[in-house]
């Protein structure tokens, strides 16, 4: 395994994260302990959770997940050996069933206080906030609209002070974003070097073959401000693997369980898909790991985080570490890229 830190700490973490929020959907208890056992043996120490998994999110499975992962480090003894991060819920109709405050003061501890006892620990390594609460495009909405419903007030200043409040009192260790915006990301920057505030670690975004939209300015802001990229959904719903394409996928593949999630399922990301496919055929691997490697190589990515529904899928996502694309490879790659590009953001 290959290991980075977490930028602005001295956390040390698995390139590759296990990625989680199918468990208590499409994962059971037992299947959830069996991919924490075998990660963990095979060097991957970092675990990203969040206080709305499972996803779809539901009142009936809220907080499952992480419930899960408390089960097993309680009685697997194991909490020094895991990096865990979380995140709290944005706001909006998805999450109206957890709380529709935001991310208030109050908000905040109270969902850092409730994942603490779900995950049965005393202290969560990385909270994340999970998406912003202004209207911006986020979640495969290509373009910004301005919103003249927008309510939102700048709250920024709020925010991180509450988040520099848990790292004092030892509740967290550090804060990062997650689904967050060129603008979000220096608004918080800004306020930080105002008030000498703590820095912020990392951004959880999309980021794949097709799409990286990270890419267009995220990637500078990451490198000039250190503020690395956890990279998820790196094969985008299982696209990226090439089972849909060639007919492969089972009936509990998430997007036959799904259909409603498309940000990966349009013509042209098919179109790009059946490209990286061919690329990967002519190199004699497979596309997943094709895909996997190439997130893993970017600089600014700290951690590549992964999700696996079955053994065998996790040890081909976790496998690809040990990958190295070669210039030439990587110079196909970009070629699609710049042919068919982000179909995707």
């Amino acid at each position: 395994m290959i290991y980075t830190t977490l930028p602005n700490t001295d956390i040390k973490v698995s390139k590759i994260c296990l990625g989680t929020m199918t468990w208590g959907n499409q994962n059971s208890k037992s299947d959830s302990f069996k991919q924490m056992d075998y990660a963990l043996d095979r060097g991957v120490n970092f675990f990203d959770t969040a206080e709305l998994y499972p996803v779809p999110a539901s009142k009936e499975t809220q907080g499952l997940t992480s419930r899960y992962i408390g089960e097993w480090l309680n009685k697997r003894q194991s909490r020094d050996k895991v990096v865990l991060a979380s995140k709290i819920a944005g706001p909006g109709d998805y999450t109206k069933h957890i709380r529709i405050t935001g991310f208030s003061k109050k908000s905040i501890n109270e969902a850092v206080n409730l994942e603490l006892k779900r995950l049965k620990t005393d202290y969560i390594d990385l909270y994340q906030l999970h998406w912003p609460e202004r209207l911006t495009n986020t979640f495969g909405i290509r373009d910004f609209k301005i919103i003249s419903k927008d309510q939102w007030k700048d709250n920024f200043n709020e925010i991180l002070y509450e988040l520099n409040k848990l790292v004092d009192n030892g509740k967290i260790r550090t804060y990062g974003l997650s689904n967050e915006k060129s603008w979000g990301i220096m608004r918080y920057a800004e306020e930080i070097r105002k008030n000498s505030l703590k820095k912020l670690s990392t951004i959880q975004n999309a980021y794949s073959l097709i799409n990286r939209v990270f890419e267009g300015d995220l990637a500078e802001i990451s490198y000039r401000e250190k503020i690395g990229l956890l990279a998820y959904s790196p094969l985008a719903f299982g696209v990226l693997s090439g089972k849909y394409i060639e007919g492969k996928a089972s009936k509990n593949a998430r997007l036959n369980l799904f259909p409603r999630f498309k940000r990966y399922s349009s013509e042209e990301a098919l179109k790009a898909t059946k490209a990286y496919l061919e690329l990967s055929k002519d190199i004699g691997i497979s596309l997943t790991t094709m895909a996997l490697a190439f997130v893993n190589q970017r600089e600014f990515v700290t951690s590549n985080i992964i999700g696996a529904t079955s053994l065998s899928q996790l040890k081909e996502n976790i496998d690809s570490i040990g990958l190295k694309i070669s210039k030439d490879v990587m110079s196909k790659i970009d070629h699609i890229h710049s042919k068919i590009p982000n179909p995707s953001p």
